[in-house]
């Protein structure tokens, strides 16, 4: 897997991938493995409806886990977007010209994007009308409902 796709995180989403890694790791595992110690104990493996169940999530987990730590390895740790211009890792304050509203969000990689959160992908149609613009722009924003303006008031880092 030479051609892995870079996976763009913040230093707290790295941390939050690593941390629920080693949850996986270090607690479901166990849980699982108990699982499936309680099943086997039950007697004949053919007919047991709980080893396929715990042996169904056992695979689940370690695919999951696989696919954690492949995004870690692949990982490329963004600063904050310290600057004049929004980047991956910038907060930036938008105001919506149609409804005369003010949202803030924070830019991130596709992996830690949580729009409950205010996080927006880069790879997002808000993200692509944001990345590379400076405060003061005015970003047309397509969206199924149309096309969105919005107005970039302030850039955090």
């Amino acid at each position: 897997m030479a051609d892995a796709k870079k996976v763009m995180l913040t230093e707290e989403g790295y941390n939050k991938l690593v941390e629920k890694v080693n949850y996986l790791k270090s607690v479901r595992r166990i849980e699982i493995a108990e699982r499936l110690k309680a099943a086997i104990a039950l007697g004949d493996l053919s007919e047991n409806s709980e080893y396929d169940d715990a042996k169904n999530e056992q695979a689940f987990l370690e695919g999951e886990i696989q696919d954690l730590e492949t995004k870690i390895r692949n990982s490329h740790i963004i600063q904050g977007g310290a600057g004049d211009i929004v980047q991956i890792g910038s907060k930036v304050k938008v105001k919506d010209l149609a409804f005369n509203e003010e949202e803030v969000f924070m830019l991130v990689g596709s992996t830690e994007a949580d729009p409950d959160e205010g996080k927006i992908s880069n790879e997002s149609p808000l993200g692509q009308a944001l990345i590379g613009k400076k405060s003061g722009s005015v970003v047309d924003v397509h969206a199924p409902a149309g096309i969105i303006k919005y107005e970039i008031l302030e850039i955090q880092g």
